[in-house]
Formats: structure tokens, C-alpha cells, sequence
């Protein structure tokens, strides 16, 4: 079966095509500034060159359909003929209370999520803009959600719970939901595999760190507890984002600075983090460089991220009681040796005998980078959301199959 796997932005849309047979990549690509003129479409064929064209797309329809025309192309392309696909999964930011795992795509489901765009106003309605482009583009075929939240529905009351009126929860919901839990799922997997223990034995703190970033307590193969919250705000201080901070601090400034709910809310959410602290950039890697030629800032701004982390690591230790692994994924997780690094030598309390040469060591492949002994162990494992997507929307089409 061949599944197209999507994840509609508001202005963009990523695409893979995989062969679940072997789970092979068939082909990747992107469509960036859907709404101008000059959008940017490219696709990467496995096996071929890479393939980039500018044009006008003005919606997601035609992106999709471009996409389209594209996996099929004569030259370019990876399949005959848009009926090889036989199935579309789409990331889904925000599901609620309302799924606790990957649904298959119907009148109800869409209705569901219209009413949940009040929680992701950013992202919901994106995503519904992606679901209504592949109906017009590929009728009749069926189409699977995959929920960022549907992790997180396995934690207690006591983790999502606000100290705040219970009426406001009971009125409108409002709760932690975590987020990037497709993620956090995954390499919890992973890591099990890779330590040849089972999941349901394990506790587990798996760090999802890149421009977004959370930390989510794993116990026994269930997210227990996770540092995102209603929104994707909370939580670790991020690239752009403030995550945890006074909430006393809104109301306040915007008295003082005599701002709007919607500039306070951009503030958190596009001014703040490393961005706010270095004054150069939301980039880890810029941070990095500014360190080591002397910058303060920078180094302020990192050393306020790691510390950050590494009490989440902490308490999520403390709130399962124990701790077999901590697992480091996602852009900076993967690719930050000095992060990594930083953090393990302030946890040396639990027992982590930490590897400074296999941390420093590049590598796509899931690595300790803790020595054999230690009593914690330090996983980098890379993220795979892309293809949990096409796993769950397989499953579910050989399951209605086979029911029917």
C-alpha cells in the first residue's frame, strides 16, 4: 500500500510518500508560501535530483494538486498515476479530550475538529484546509488523523488539571494537553528497542527539543505527564517562546507597555525564548557560535535553556519515582552535542556516567551516549512523526478492510 503522509500549515505543506510494504521513502517535498505568487514547490525523489519550481498557488487545493502532478511526472516523478495511492494521513495538532488515538477521517471527525479550532487557532484550521484539498484533488480516498495530543490523553488528572475554578475546565476545557506527543510516542519505542527492555518496564523522560520543545514523563509506555499545557506555550523556554513564566506578568505588562491581548500573546510566542535573551537569533546553532566568540547574551540565553531543561528532567524523575533512560530528540536534541552535554554533567546525581566522546560523535542512528555501567541512560534517538503517521494510517485501512 502506498500513503501519503501531509502536515498543512497555514502557508506551507510538507509531504512524504512511502511504501508500507518496506516502510520506504518513495519521495519528500514541501510547498512553501502557498497564498503568493511566487510559492515554492520542491520535491526530493528517492534516487533522483531534487526538483524546485516557483509559481503561483494561492490555496491548498492547487498545492495539492501540484504535489500531484509532480509524484507523477514523467521525468521526475515516482509513481504512474495518482490512483497508486491508496490512503492520506494528516498530522493533527489538537485533538482534545475528543481522541485519544488516530481516527480515520469522516463528516463527524471534521466537525470535531472545526470545534477544537478555539484550542489551535494556528494550526487546526490548517489542517482542515489540508484534509478538504486532498477530498478535491483525490475523491473517494480515504484519509486517517493522527493526533499531536492523543499521547497525553494516558495522563492522570492530578498532571492535567489547573489549579484554577473547576468550572472553567468543566465549562471550556481548559487543561493541559501536551503536544508533540506523535513524537514522544515514538522514540519512547525506540529507546525500549534499543535497550532491549520492555516499554511497559521503563520510565522514561523524552525530550522533543527543537524551535518547539517539551519534556514528557513516560511511565510504562504512558505519558504520565508532559511540560506543554493548554497551548504550546508552556512549559521549557523555547526558540520564540517564553514557556512557564509569572501569569501575573500579562496583565501586568500590558498595563505598563499599554499593549493588546494580541500583542502580549505575539510577544510570548514570537519574541521571547533565546530569541529574547541572546538578541541574535532563535537558532541553537547561532547561539552556539556567539558563546564561543565571547557573546554574554548568548551565553545567558543558553545557559537559562539548559537549566530549564534539566529541572524538567528532574522533576518528571521525582514524579515517577525513578528513572531508566533519557532520551534527546528532534532538531537541537539530535544535533546539539554542547545541549547534551551541558545537561548530563548537572544530572551526574542519578547516576548518569556520561560518554563525552560517543556525545560528541554525529550520527542519524539511535546511540547511548552514556557508558555501559551507567545507571541512567542517555539516548539520542532520532524522530520519525512522519512515518507513526503512515503507520497509524495504514493500520487503520487494513483494519476497516478487514472488518468489512
Amino acid at each position: 500500500m502506498i500513503v501519503l503522509v501531509i502536515n498543512a500549515g497555514s502557508s506551507s505543506l510538507k509531504f512524504q510518500l512511502y511504501q508500507m510494504e518496506d516502510e520506504s521513502v518513495l519521495a519528500k517535498g514541501r510547498v512553501e508560501r502557498i497564498g503568493m505568487e511566487s510559492a515554492i514547490v520542491t520535491i526530493e525523489p528517492t534516487g533522483k535530483p531534487e526538483v524546485r519550481e516557483v509559481r503561483e498557488i494561492l490555496e491548498h487545493t492547487t498545492a495539492i494538486r501540484k504535489v500531484l502532478d509532480m509524484i507523477v511526472h514523467p521525468q521526475h516523478g515516482v509513481l504512474k498515476s495518482v490512483s497508486e495511492i491508496e490512503a492520506v494521513g494528516h498530522r493533527v495538532v489538537h485533538g482534545g479530550e475528543s481522541f485519544s488515538s488516530s481516527v480515520l477521517v469522516t463528516e463527524e471527525v471534521k466537525q470535531e475538529i472545526k470545534r477544537l479550532f478555539d484550542l489551535a487557532p494556528l494550526h487546526n484550521p490548517a489542517h482542515m484546509l489540508g484534509i478538504h484539498a486532498v477530498e478535491a484533488n483525490m475523491p473517494g480516498v480515504p484519509q486517517a488523523v493522527v493526533f499531536d495530543t492523543a499521547f497525553h490523553q494516558t495522563m492522570p488528572p492530578v498532571s492535567y488539571l489547573y489549579p484554577i475554578p473547576m468550572v472553567l475546565y468543566k465549562k471550556h476545557k481548559i487543561r493541559r494537553y501536551g503536544f508533540h506527543g506523535t513524537s514522544h510516542g515514538y522514540v519512547s519505542e525506540q529507546a525500549a528497542k534499543f535497550l532491549g527492555r520492555p516499554l511497559e518496564e521503563l520510565k522514561l523522560v523524552t525530550c522533543h527539543i527543537g524551535n518547539g520543545a517539551s519534556c514528557t514523563a513516560v511511565d510504562g509506555g504512558r505519558s504520565v505527564d508532559t511540560s506543554m499545557g493548554m497551548t504550546p506555550l508552556e512549559g521549557l523556554m523555547m526558540g520564540t517562546r517564553s514557556g512557564d513564566i509569572d501569569p501575573a506578568i500579562v496583565p501586568f505588562t500590558m498595563a505598563k507597555e499599554d499593549l493588546t491581548l494580541s500583542e502580549v500573546n505575539s510577544m510570548l510566542n514570537k519574541h521571547s525564548g533565546l530569541l529574547a535573551i541572546s538578541n541574535i537569533g532563535s537558532d541553537m546553532r547561532e547561539i552556539a557560535e556567539a558563546m564561543e566568540a565571547g557573546d554574554r547574551n548568548a551565553a545567558l540565553a543558553f545557559e537559562m535553556y539548559e537549566y530549564r531543561l534539566r529541572k524538567y528532567i528532574g522533576s518528571y524523575a521525582a514524579a515517577m519515582n525513578g528513572l531508566d533512560a533519557i532520551v534527546f530528540t528532534a532538531g537541537v536534541g539530535e544535533n546539539s552535542a554542547l545541549l547534551r552535554a551541558a545537561v548530563c554533567r548537572g544530572l551526574s546525581f542519578l547516576g548518569i556516567d556520561f560518554d563525552e566522546e560517543e556525545n560528541a560523535r554525529r550520527s542519524p542512528e539511535d546511540r547511548a551516549i552514556t557508558k555501559p555501567g551507567s545507571r541512567v541512560q542517555v539516548l539520542v534517538i532520532p524522530t520519525n512523526e512522519e512515518l507513526v503517521i503512515a503507520r497509524d494510517t495504514y493500520g487503520l485501512i487494513l483494519n476497516r478492510n478487514h472488518v468489512e
